[in-house]
């Protein structure tokens, strides 16, 4: 059975850094691709950034140079580094995997519980 389990999410001013952690089970996350989705209320989940089986990333523009998304095979965690946080990145942040990157939802069998990532000052 697989489990995804989404840490370290919290309150951040604008500006600020946070770094969210997945932890899976059940699953090797180098095997597969492990991605990082956000909704905020009133809007579409959203592509954040994925890290394939061979390492290489692919980020959405709205965080490319901010967002570093890397994986730690020996936890077999997932995690995202939010860097330079901006108020409209506030949402829920979600993990997920799948066979193949790409940057559709539906493309992602597993998800996590979600954690929550609140930008203000």
């Amino acid at each position: 059975q697989v489990q995804l389990v989404e840490s370290g999410g919290g309150l951040v001013q604008p500006g600020g850094s946070l770094r969210l952690s997945c932890a899976a089970s059940g699953r090797t996350v180098s095997s597969y691709t492990m991605a990082w989705f956000r909704q905020a209320p009133g809007k579409e989940r959203e592509f954040v950034g994925a890290i394939a089986r061979s390492g290489g990333t692919l980020h959405a523009d709205s965080v490319k140079g901010r967002f570093t998304t890397s994986r730690d095979n020996a936890k077999n965690t997932v995690n995202l580094q939010m860097n330079n946080l901006k108020p409209e990145d506030t949402a829920v942040y979600y993990c997920a995997s799948g066979p193949r990157l790409t940057v559709s939802a539906d493309d992602y069998h597993y998800w996590g519980q979600g954690t929550q990532v609140t930008v203000s000052s």
